[in-house]
């Protein structure tokens, strides 16, 4: 199967092929052409007319499309370059390039689809009840008669997208929504999803114009977040230093969640052992809404050993296994490297590794590398291992005081805290490095989607402005 560049809806066949093999086997399952970023920035000089056709169809009417897209996506054979695809043969191919296994690739596919078909609720939460017709033609009146304008800030939303985890995909399908074109650099193990959800599109209605995809190394990454007005980019914590305070790049970088047990909960544990071992394990801990930190007041020996007996013995399972919860790191060396750090971590003083007991953290396969779940107890925050975060089942219980919680936990994008604690719950909602605070026994993973994720992304792509017409004009 060869899978074509996208130029806003016309396949371009490129000179230069990527191949997209199986990770276990080696097979080549596809071959992608590969963009680069003089051809970007030739064809962004297309991207006002992917806001322009957009606008030509009121959003209600592509809320509609929306939701059909959803279903197109889940349930029906979709174009994929000089093929076609099932969403069986989807969720198989996607598990198989990416690591993940196929029950989790298809759990993800139903993420997708309720988001697209509860698009209409998501909106009018992320615009807090505001009219779209508003932000389609640029100004309105609110229900209380106060005017209001909004102008978009870029015709296009640039993404450059990661191959870990097909999760992130749900914070670029408002987009389309909004009237504001996409521009979408596909992450190298992982082109099936940007594929898919833009035939999905199509086929429901969406001008193809609106579109464009460009598989590509680095060089064309940087040139989407060079060209784009307004750019998402997804990475470690360097990518987020790179571009703090940019106001052009979004950046989704580690999350550091956690979960905080009050000091009035810390006798309860056990009552909240499950939601602990979801909130790490579920989704093979490859999401940065997964929990990487658990802090506590007391009884930290006591819970890193009941999570460890928990999840400890977890073994790597072929993909298309439905007990599998092990995903595969794909990319050489990766999981040496991170293997390495921790064994590194785990010498200081005050930090024990609790998941040793259950055998070797490193798994080496052919062609591939796992690494089984790994719990650590750090008798105070100051320990390296406490600000760490991994793209597997890895957590560090941390022995803290309340009183220095939230001082010492850094940044962080869901906090659940498990406490009845008023003035402790009233620090908590004015701490400003809290993405999203969840206040009560809620899993770090169990997400509202008509409340924002780090940030609306519809403040991101529109600027309210001050906007008069006089009665007696033409109105726009």
């Amino acid at each position: 199967m060869h899978i074509p560049v996208s130029r806003w809806g016309e396949p371009y066949k490129s000179l230069d092929i990527d191949k997209v093999v199986h990770f276990a086997t080696g097979e080549v399952l596809a071959e992608v052409s590969r963009a680069n970023g003089g051809l970007v920035e030739r064809d962004m000089r297309f991207a006002k007319r992917a806001r322009e056709v957009l606008r030509e169809i009121p959003i209600k009417q592509i809320l509609q499309m929306v939701k059909k897209a959803g279903e197109l996506y889940a349930k029906a054979e979709l174009p994929l370059g000089d093929g076609a695809q099932t969403p069986e043969q989807f969720a198989r191919m996607q598990s198989a390039t990416t690591g993940l296994p196929e029950h989790m690739c298809r759990f993800n596919m139903e993420k997708n689809e309720f988001v697209l078909g509860n698009m209409d609720k998501i909106l009018d939460s992320l615009t807090r009840g505001l009219d779209l017709d508003i932000l389609s033609r640029g100004y309105g009146v609110e229900e209380r008669g106060v005017p209001v304008s909004y102008q978009s800030l870029s015709p296009v939303l640039g993404l450059v997208l990661p191959s870990n985890s097909p999760g992130v995909h749900t914070l670029w399908l408002p987009i389309i929504p909004l009237q504001v074109g996409l521009v979408l650099k596909p992450g190298p193990q992982e082109p099936w999803t940007p594929y898919r959800m833009t035939q999905a599109f199509i086929q429901a209605g969406i001008p193809k114009q609106a579109i464009a995809i460009y598989p590509g190394l680095g060089d064309v990454g940087a040139a989407v977040l060079q060209h784009c007005p307004k750019s998402l980019i997804f990475g470690g914590s360097a990518t987020v230093e790179q571009y703090k305070g940019n106001p052009r790049v979004q950046v989704h970088g580690p999350g550091f969640s956690k979960i905080l047990l009050g000091d009035d909960q810390a006798d309860n544990w056990q009552k909240y052992l499950d939601i602990m071992v979801d909130s790490v394990f579920v989704n093979s801990g490859r999401g940065c809404i997964n929990c990487s930190g658990i802090w506590v007041t007391r009884n930290a020996k006591q819970i890193a050993e009941a999570i460890a007996e928990r999840i400890g013995p977890a073994q790597p399972l072929p993909p298309e296994d439905p007990k599998s919860a092990l995903a595969a790191f794909t990319v050489p060396g990766q999981a040496d490297q991170i293997n390495a750090q921790i064994d590194q971590d785990v010498k200081e003083e005050g930090v024990h590794d609790m998941t040793a007991k259950f055998g070797p953290r490193l798994v080496k396969k052919d062609r591939c590398d796992y690494l089984r779940p790994t719990v650590i107890l750090c008798d105070s925050p100051e320990k390296a291992a406490a600000k760490k975060e991994y793209m597997f089942p890895f957590v560090s219980v941390v022995q803290c005081p309340q009183s220095e919680m939230l001082e010492k936990i850094g940044p962080t994008l869901v906090c659940s805290a498990i406490t009845e604690d008023v003035k402790f719950q009233r620090a908590l909602a004015d701490a400003v490095h809290i993405d999203r605070l969840n206040i009560g026994p809620l899993k770090t993973i169990a997400l509202n989607w008509l409340q924002p994720h780090e940030g609306s992304i519809v403040d991101f792509l529109f600027r309210a402005r001050a906007f008069q017409l006089d009665k007696g004009m033409i109105r726009i």
